[in-house]
């Protein structure tokens, strides 16, 4: 649980995670020691993992954006394959998903060749891999790892539907 003073500082540190102690000081008007004892706080509690820099990825060559979806035969709850697909450097996420996939992965390569490389000398060296599905993006509208704090919904656990009706006696 965390209240809105600390929604404020994981906002900040979101959209800048060089932001100083005393830069959102001011914006509270708090003391920076009070800033630095609750982001110290917020980490060990686990809300911040860690700090890093956001690269441009076509700046940096891997302007390529794919999602990969991968179906295993794999006994089920088993995740070898993915801890296997994660192992790969151009594999920025791996997901666990319900429905046909056991997997997705979203992955940034140069090129097409680049994918292909991948698919070929990484993902085919897994021998639990069944198939897979190439989602290729043409053009990114949104991409952030940014959590929407601050919508109040971050305080309190959201209820149930229903729970007041039936608290109330209702349906």
């Amino acid at each position: 649980m965390h209240d809105k003073v600390d929604a404020i500082i994981m906002n900040a540190l979101q959209s800048d995670a060089r932001t100083s102690n005393a830069d959102i000081a001011r914006r509270l008007g708090m003391a920076p020691s009070a800033i630095h004892e609750r982001i110290r706080k917020l980490e060990q509690r686990g809300f911040i993992r860690g700090y890093e820099a956001k690269l441009d990825p076509v700046s940096a060559g891997f302007g390529l954006l794919v999602f990969l979806f991968v179906r295993t035969n794999e006994k089920v709850g088993a995740i070898e394959a993915a801890r296997l697909i994660a192992r790969i450097p151009e594999v920025l996420e791996v997901h666990h998903v319900a429905g046909e996939d056991c997997y997705l992965a979203k992955l940034r390569v140069r090129d097409t060749a680049h994918l292909s490389q991948v698919m070929r000398d990484e993902l085919g060296k897994i021998d639990s891999i069944a198939s897979t599905r190439t989602t290729i993006v043409l053009e990114t509208v949104k991409e952030t790892s940014a959590l929407p704090l601050g919508s109040g919904q971050e305080t309190a656990p959201r209820r149930r539907r229903g729970a007041r009706d039936s608290a109330a006696g209702g349906l």
